[in-house]
Formats: structure tokens, sequence, C-alpha cells
């Protein structure tokens, strides 16, 4: 018998934050997230995310062994802005066997159904601008930094709960051995005249100043994007505030045009190459680690997240000048392979752009509806 209850406890949150340990204990290309970092997330107090928005975790239970989690989420700005009555659960994860599944699932849709949703989506945790989608294809590969990994049956599970597909979220990378394409570099230039254009890094000397400027332009470049939720200023300093540590520069470039930005870009080293090891989760493990693999050259992955263009500039080459920046200064700092993602499986524009400088597909996340 499945017994799923509410996380009501600080005993039963540290449960559900443990649980992926225990589950993915066997599989070496699950990389650990650090413990401290889930708790924060999880936080009412901590995460900006819960001045908008709502979440109840659930843990299932056979006997006195956890064996699956979900939350459900309630998003107030994602109603607002898209004028639906879409609710979502995340933090899924359950032993292979749908009776868990099932009763997580059935849960958190009873209790969006008390908070006035009509449709229930995810994995997404807490929203698209969170880790979200479950992988479907490319299980071969470790994911990166900020990105999920889940068994393969998992989707089977969904679809045999009754889940259809809403959305593919595809991930390309590139192994370019540190050469540029040159019809990229001749491009680059062309553009930058053609459209009047500097490009530069981020500002980390005036880093407050900075990510204010990036507040301006992000709700104005992913705001046509399926599924955009606005980050309030609070999400963005908190943000700022986690990657600071760990933004290289040259890889955070900003467009301007007549002195104002209109495009901006953010690639991470790949982390997760040191936090793969980390099988326990806590910070002190690993934390040699990590200050090692800062210093430049030691981290050779590199994850592509954020990529946007104001509206009226797109079309116009931009990403390419993105895209060159990055790569160029990337290899100067020993970055040789890099992951572009994700990308919605309706967005032509930045597949073919992708493909011309030579990412190829490799990975695919899924996001899952179903109506209640």
């Amino acid at each position: 018998m499945v017994d799923v209850r509410p996380v009501h406890s600080g005993r039963d949150l540290k449960r559900f934050v443990a649980l992926p340990y225990q589950l993915y204990r066997g599989d070496p290309l699950w990389v650990p997230p650090l413990r401290r970092d889930v708790r924060t997330l999880l936080s009412r107090t901590a995460n900006p995310f819960f001045e908008h928005g709502e979440a109840e975790y659930f843990l299932a239970w056979r006997g006195t062994k956890p064996v699956g989690r979900i939350a459900a989420i309630s998003n107030r700005l994602h109603n607002e802005t898209h004028e639906d009555k879409v609710g979502f659960f995340g933090f899924f994860e359950t032993t292979n066997d749908l009776a868990v599944a099932q009763a997580l699932l059935d849960h958190a849709r009873d209790w969006l159904r008390k908070k006035g949703h009509d449709r229930m989506r995810g994995p997404a945790s807490f929203s698209v601008n969170d880790e979200c989608g479950l992988l479907v294809d490319g299980f071969n590969t470790p994911p990166t930094i900020l990105m999920a990994h889940n068994p393969a049956w998992y989707a089977t599970l969904l679809e045999q709960a009754g889940f259809t597909t809403a959305k593919n979220l595809l991930v390309y990378q590139n192994q370019h051995r540190g050469v540029t394409p040159e019809r990229l570099t001749r491009a680059t230039d062309i553009i930058k005249q053609r459209q009047g254009i500097t490009i530069r890094p981020l500002d980390l000397q005036d880093f407050s100043a900075e990510v204010n400027r990036i507040k301006a332009l992000y709700n104005v470049a992913w705001v046509n994007n399926w599924g955009y939720v606005p980050m309030t200023d609070h999400e963005i300093d908190h943000a700022a505030a986690q990657f600071r540590p760990v933004v290289v520069p040259e890889m955070a470039p900003i467009v301007e045009k007549d002195g104002r930005p209109i495009a901006f870009a953010l690639a991470l080293p790949d982390l997760n190459v040191v936090f793969r090891s980390n099988r326990s989760g806590y910070l002190l493990p690993s934390l040699p680690r990590l200050l090692w693999s800062l210093r430049p050259g030691k981290i050779s992955r590199l994850r592509i997240l954020l990529l946007g263009i104001e509206p009226a500039f797109r079309g116009k080459g931009i990403d390419a000048v993105l895209y060159h920046h990055i790569w160029t200064r990337g290899v100067a700092r020993g970055f040789y392979w890099g992951e572009a993602g994700w990308i919605l499986e309706d967005n032509p524009a930045m597949q073919v752009g992708l493909e011309k400088i030579g990412f190829s597909v490799y990975k695919t996340y899924r996001l899952y509806d179903r109506t209640l």
C-alpha cells in the first residue's frame, strides 16, 4: 500500500531533500545537487518565487520507507501572464512503480484543483525559469549545470498516468576543439558594422548596475517565448547573487546599440564536472575541488543557458555575434565543449542558427500536460 502525506515537519523536509540520493545511488551519470542549495530552493522564506507562488510538498511511503516525492505548484505570475489556470508539478522522483507515481500525481492534482487550476503541467521545479522538463532522449551522458536527469521509465509512468506532450525542449552540443568557423568570424564583423552594435563582457566591478541593465532587457527579450514567466526584480537579484561567484565575465556578453543593451547571453562553466563525484551532496567534500576548478582552464565544458535579443533586433544576426564572442573567448579560457539549451522545438530561428555553426541536438526534455 502507498501512503502519500504532505511534508509538514523539518524531519520530513530532510527526507524530501534526501530521497534522490537514495534513488540514484547506482546511477553514475546522475549529478548530486548540493543539499543546501535544494533546501534554499524549497524554502518559502529564502526563495523569492513564493512572493507570487505557492507549493505543497508530498512524500510517498511504503511502510516506513519513502519511495517517491512531488511538489504541487501554483504560480500566480504564470496564470496572470497567460490568462490560464495551469498548475504545475515538480521535484518528481519515484521508484519504478506506477502505483507510487499515480498516488503522488493524484495528490498533486487534488491540491491544484483546490487552488482553482484546470490543467497540470510539469515537471518544473518551480517554473520554466528553473530546472524543468523530463529527460526523454539522451540518457547516455551526464546533465550539465542546472539541467535535469532521470530514468527513461519516468516518461512511461507519466504517460500511463494520462499525461501527454505539452512541449519538447531541445538541447544542442558542439565539441569544437578550438576551431572557430571562418564564416562565423566573417559574418560577425559584417553584422557589427551593418547594425552599428558593440559587444562587451559583463563588468563585475559594476555588478549591481549590470544586473539592473539585464533586468530591463530580460522581460522584453523573452516575453514571446512559449511558457514564459516574467522574473521579478527580487528573483533576478537572487539568481544574480547565486551566479556571481562562478560567472566568467567574457562568458556573459552584452550587445549594445548606441550605448543601450539590446541583447545578452550567459554561459556558465559546467560545475557538474566537480559535483558529479560528490555523491553525498554536502558542500565540504567538494569545496577544495570546486575552488580549484574555478581557475581558468580547469573545466573545459560550458553551458549557454541564456541568450535573448530585443524583438526589434531579431533576425539581424545578433545571435551569431553572441555565439562568436562566447566561442572565441571560451577557447581562450580553455572551454572546448559547449551545450546550448534548452531550445523550444518550435523555435526554428534558434535551431537553424545553432546548426549553421555546427551544433547538433543530443538531448531532448519534455514538459507534460494533463487536464484536471
